[in-house]
């Protein structure tokens, strides 16, 4: 069964007033780290797999997409969306990634955007994404580090007695698999993956590596949230680029 834990009521009520904070993790490393990745939205059709609340679709469309097609597996998220983040140009979809049906239809640009890590079959995943690239078409995706996925126990950080963070605990990173943690709920289920899997995986499939990010802060989010200074410890994600 794919997981859908937005669609959850407890958690989608503490993440939905999470993200209207505006100060979050998203706005001040994830985000401005794929912006950054992107060459153009100019005329160009937009693929937003996991679009969540529709925010980053709406940047798309706003910045000069000819047209976005927003795809979320959460029911809650897609009406949030078609609320919030409204735009003649974007088409919003509820349904998985894994059966989602584009017929007669490339695009020049698919973004992915902290989805990959709560899919279970990655080669599936990028065999969709080839087959739905425009040749010379770019896709850009987030994920969770492997670095913080890869123990088992999704507990990470050694701290001391005072409960300071000393350091950052790496084990079973060559273990592929389902990793479970509790996030607002118990049992949000992960898939870690090596970075060598990451990135041969995408060449194998005939894409072209570009640019691979681990991104730290924006020195805004310092002031408005301290806390991101562990990035310089370790990256919490990471934002790769390729082209078809």
């Amino acid at each position: 069964m794919k997981q859908n834990i937005y669609d959850n009521d407890i958690f989608f009520k503490s993440y939905s007033s999470l993200r209207k904070t505006g100060v979050t993790f998203n706005d001040f490393v994830e985000q401005p780290a794929i912006k950054s990745a992107i060459s153009s939205f100019n005329g160009k059709t937009v693929l937003d797999l996991g679009c969540g609340n529709g925010q980053f679709s709406k940047y798309c469309a706003d910045n000069g997409a000819l047209k976005v097609t927003a795809v979320d597996i959460s029911m809650n998220m897609i009406e949030l969306a078609k609320n919030e983040n409204k735009h003649d140009n974007i088409e919003y979809i509820c349904t998985p990634i894994e059966d989602l049906e584009i017929k007669n239809q490339k695009f020049d640009l698919i973004i992915s955007s902290l989805m990959t890590h709560y899919i279970e079959d990655y080669t599936k995943l990028i065999e969709k994404v080839v087959s739905l690239l425009n040749t010379n078409g770019e896709f850009i995706f987030s994920t969770e580090h492997p670095i913080v996925t890869a123990r088992k126990e999704m507990n990470n950080w050694i701290k001391d007695k005072d409960g300071n963070n000393l350091h950052w605990g790496l084990d079973n990173y060559q273990e592929e698999g389902k990793r479970e943690e509790h996030w607002y709920i118990d049992g949000v289920v992960k898939y870690h993956r090596t970075i060598s899997t990451f990135i041969n995986t995408l060449i194998n499939s005939g894409l072209v590596l570009e640019k691979i990010i681990e991104p730290q802060a924006i020195p805004i989010g310092l002031e408005k949230m301290p806390q991101l200074v562990n990035e310089e410890s370790r990256p919490s994600i990471i934002v790769i680029k390729a082209r078809k």
